[in-house]
């Protein structure tokens, strides 16, 4: 069995990228996830890679942002390629299968402070010219 769930904070904002050929989605973007125990009173955290693909991962682009608190469900994944200089590089990371949003932006609904204050577009309608009940 390979399932792993985290929850954390993002450490950036997340990539989107389009794969060649097929064009689908990939996100990818790193949590930091605090440590149950603190060393001498520092908190430590570890920073663990997340991919995410398809419409889970452009939902994930649009939605999250640096900071924000995220869950994660999916797998652990290991490969390898060969870097540029010719050495050969191994990468651990989640693969998602899942994403919650577990904190949204800062945008807060517009309230109306009064029956007053309507838009230029809305006829304020008066309840006894309703029709129904």
């Amino acid at each position: 069995m390979n399932k792993v769930v985290l929850i954390g904070r993002l450490t950036k904002d997340p990539e989107l990228r389009f794969t060649p050929g097929n064009g689908t989605a990939v996100t990818t973007f790193t949590l930091a996830i605090n440590r149950r125990f603190s060393k001498d009173g520092q908190q430590e955290a570890d920073f663990i890679p997340i991919v995410v693909w398809g419409k889970i991962a452009e939902s994930s682009a649009n939605y999250l942002t640096k900071g924000k608190l995220a869950g994660v469900a999916g797998r652990i994944q290991t490969r390898s390629y060969e870097a540029k200089d010719g050495s050969r590089r191994y990468v651990t990371e989640v693969v998602a299968d899942e994403v919650q949003f577990l904190e949204w932006g800062d945008k807060k609904p517009v309230t109306q402070s009064s029956n007053d204050d309507y838009g230029d577009d809305v006829t304020p309608v008066d309840e006894g010219d309703i029709p129904f009940n």
